[in-house]
């Protein structure tokens, strides 16, 4: 299958030309207008964000206070989620050595542009008045649309490195289009529940991201090997996305539940799926090792598998200690995953996977999407109460019928849909980006920040002087003139 995809790259000839000062600053002047244009014609405030419809909508119902606009309830989450897609995975993206600004500063515009697209994508398919072609907005749907981009950004992950600015905005053009598909046919066509995204988010954007850079191999890859990797501090940034991302992942995977217990229990058993993943990932880093040392990928990536394996769960009444057990083996999975599946995927399938991104968030996600099945499947009165069972599961409606035994097949067949999205979608995207227009670097050009960003001098380049503030650049001149050396001091 490599060999297809290197036929193919010869067919659309070699990519080396990285000059996009034309083609990144028209893509961008071209799809912020349009987006602009798009939202005149198209988004308008709802009922709680609208000055005289939130008037209205209290006398309505009753309501004397503004405490019970929606906004106090979900304001708090959405911090959470939008400091994980901006910083949490921003920094996750640093570990590389040369690639710091390309992790942080394309993470930074993909989600830029992809949250504007996914409240137009998003809002066509759930929430567009059919009478006035408006589509309402609020907080929430501020929620939905870093959702949806959380999935191109889980694809960048699997691209770190090796494209190019323009190709990534394409990528999350797509990436949020498909998304939205995939996520109207699960959540509405097949009435699956997927609170915190490991099918709709996780699963679709993992196998997308995967399928994209198998297309988009590179034979050559091996010429920016001494790029591929980490130094000290890179992998102290990257850590700080692993605990800004660790840290408000409950709140990812209960920000769009019900309020209440589904919202309480969401939080809960994410809380303590991560926990456990943590120490299974640590338990079996230490034991990769002859003298038991751990490797900061794994504590990097694998630590946060509990959460995205229980995004689909997250709001059944999985029991505590089902978190716990789904936290200890996704953390062992997603570790194995770094120190076995992914040298395989490279040499047999020829899959350059830069960040992992198939032991963090494919597989993980795929296990939640069934871990959801089964839970729904088994699911009795006794634990949920017939109230309970409707409430969870929504069966209400054209729904109220459905069987938890049903709801489990459902989930089970959204789990594969999200798959098949993210690797069909993905091949398709990949060629695509194979045209050589696009601006990607050479494959002795990845993984270096200096193909797209001004990059300052390196600290070595520095006089052998002590540093302390900015103002000392101006006297290296009277310090190389003067009579003191560090090795009199």
């Amino acid at each position: 299958m490599g060999n297809c995809c290197e036929r193919a790259g010869n067919f659309f000839g070699p990519q080396k030309n990285t000059n996009v000062r034309v083609s990144l600053p028209a893509v961008c002047f071209v799809w912020q207008i349009a987006m602009i244009i798009l939202f005149g014609v198209f988004i308008r405030y709802d009922d709680e964000s609208d000055v005289r419809l939130w008037i209205q909508h209290k006398l309505d119902h009753n309501i004397t206070s503004d405490i019970e606009n929606d906004f106090y309830f979900r304001y708090p989450s959405f911090q959470d989620v939008h400091v994980m897609i901006f910083v949490g995975f921003g920094f996750l993206m640093t570990f590389l050595k040369r690639y710091s600004f390309g992790g942080v500063g394309f993470n930074f515009l993909i989600a830029a542009f992809g949250l504007q697209w996914a409240l137009l994508m998003q809002g066509w398919f759930h929430s567009l008045d059919l009478t006035t072609g408006k589509i309402s907005i609020g907080v929430e749907s501020l929620i939905n649309a870093d959702f949806c981009c959380a999935g191109s950004l889980i694809a960048f992950g699997a691209l770190l490195g090796k494209v190019s600015p323009v190709q990534l905005l394409v990528v999350t053009l797509f990436g949020v289009t498909l998304f939205a598909v995939e996520e109207y046919i699960i959540l509405s066509l097949l009435h699956c529940r997927d609170a915190g995204g490991s099918m709709v988010i996780h699963a679709f954007g993992g196998y997308y991201g995967l399928a994209i850079s198998w297309v988009l191999y590179r034979p050559n890859l091996h010429l920016s090997k001494r790029l591929n990797g980490s130094v000290y501090h890179s992998d102290v940034f990257a850590m700080i996305g692993t605990l800004f991302l660790w840290m408000f992942w409950p709140s990812f995977n209960s920000a769009i539940t019900d309020h209440g217990d589904g919202q309480h229990r969401a939080a809960i058993n994410t809380y303590l799926a991560l926990a456990s993943s943590v120490l299974t990932t640590v338990a079996i880093s230490s034991m990769s090792q002859k003298k038991g040392k751990l490797d900061m990928v794994h504590i990097q990536n694998a630590t946060l598998a509990g959460g995205v394996a229980m995004g689909t769960a997250a709001e059944f009444m999985i029991t505590p200690y089902g978190s716990l057990i789904v936290g200890f083996c996704t953390g062992i999975i997603s570790t194995f995953g770094y120190l076995f599946v992914t040298p395989f995927l490279e040499r047999v399938l020829k899959l350059q996977d830069t960040c992992g991104v198939h032991n963090l968030h494919a597989v993980p996600g795929m296990l939640g999407g069934f871990i959801g099945a089964i839970v729904a499947a088994a699911a009795t009165e006794e634990v949920y109460s017939s109230d309970g069972l409707n409430m969870v599961f929504d069966f209400t409606g054209s729904f109220a019928n459905r069987s938890v035994g049903t709801q489990g097949g459902f989930q089970a067949a959204g789990t594969c849909v999200s798959i098949a999205f993210g690797l069909v979608g993905g091949a398709i995207v990949g060629f695509i980006l194979r045209f050589p227009i696009w601006g990607d670097p050479a494959d002795d050009n990845c993984y270096d920040d200096e193909v797209y960003w001004e990059v300052p001098e390196d600290e070595e380049t520095l006089p052998p002087v002590l540093e302390y503030n900015n103002h000392m650049i101006h006297k290296h001149q009277d310090i190389s003139e003067s009579n003191f050396s560090v090795e009199q001091s």
